[in-house]
């Protein structure tokens, strides 16, 4: 199967999601397939815009029309669709850092820190901050500077997630306060102790090992290269290819 391509099994569940978001209008369904599969090579090969070939119709034409699902936040939406199956029976969050290039800088009446673009050991970047269910299926993205600790976005990422059994994440994430706030929650968590903690506390290992379904998450999305490297001024046009390609990992 071409990678490249929306196949035709993945275009009747996408066109079938498509149809159920209010203030979307799909027009000709050949069309906005054609607008699908431009936005999907884009993804896939990380190359400039003005690159797209000339079957995907005019490249200024095709990006407009994403950056107006974008500010939709349409390719959310998607997500969200698709993830309420998602298995909850235990979840797991991580982050990952994101290298920007330099055409990432530079974003119009805008910032640096207000497109989540920032500096760490790392270089210049973002940080993605994901939740996945217990399949390793991408359920929720927050993004933040590169510079941003994991620990922060832990509370955000897990709020109103619905039932859940048990947290899994690495020792990044042993702080007090979300130990606390799961406790409120009767949610278990799967978390090593820091070194340095005055009284360490135990850890279910064997479920800990579970834990690696985030890490191949992530290096399921970074086969898009499109999201291995930030290209995107904007933090809006970058959570949304983010979105996109793990609609994809749903549909696959």
């Amino acid at each position: 199967m071409d990678k490249s391509k929306v196949s035709d099994e993945e275009w009747v569940k996408l066109a079938a999601v498509l149809k159920k978001i209010p203030g979307i209008r799909m027009g000709c369904e050949a069309t906005c397939r054609r607008f699908v599969q431009a936005v999907l090579w884009i993804l896939r090969a990380g190359a400039q815009w003005r690159l797209l070939p000339d079957r995907f119709g005019h490249w200024n034409s095709v990006f407009k029309r994403f950056a107006s699902w974008s500010r939709f936040g349409v390719w959310d939406k998607m997500l969200a669709h698709v993830s309420v199956k998602a298995d909850l029976e235990n979840v797991c969050i991580d982050s990952t850092v994101i290298r920007a290039h330099a055409c990432a800088a530079g974003a119009a009446a805008s910032n640096a820190a207000a497109e989540a673009l920032g500096r760490s050991r790392g270089g210049f970047g973002c940080k993605i901050h994901a939740l996945t269910d217990a399949l390793g299926l991408p359920v929720r993205f927050i993004l933040t500077r590169g510079q941003a600790a994991d620990i922060t976005q832990a509370i955000p990422l897990m709020t109103d997630i619905g039932s859940t059994g048990a947290l899994l994440a690495d020792k990044g994430y042993d702080a007090n306060a979300l130990l606390d706030w799961l406790g409120q929650r009767d949610i278990r968590a799967v978390i090593p102790p820091k070194a340095n903690r005055q009284v360490q506390r135990s850890c279910d290992w064997y479920q800990y090992k579970a834990r690696h379904v985030i890490e191949c998450m992530f290096g399921k999305l970074k086969y898009f290269r499109r999201i291995a490297t930030r290209y995107e001024k904007k933090a809006s046009h970058f959570m949304e290819m983010l979105a996109f390609a793990a609609v994809l990992l749903w549909l696959r």
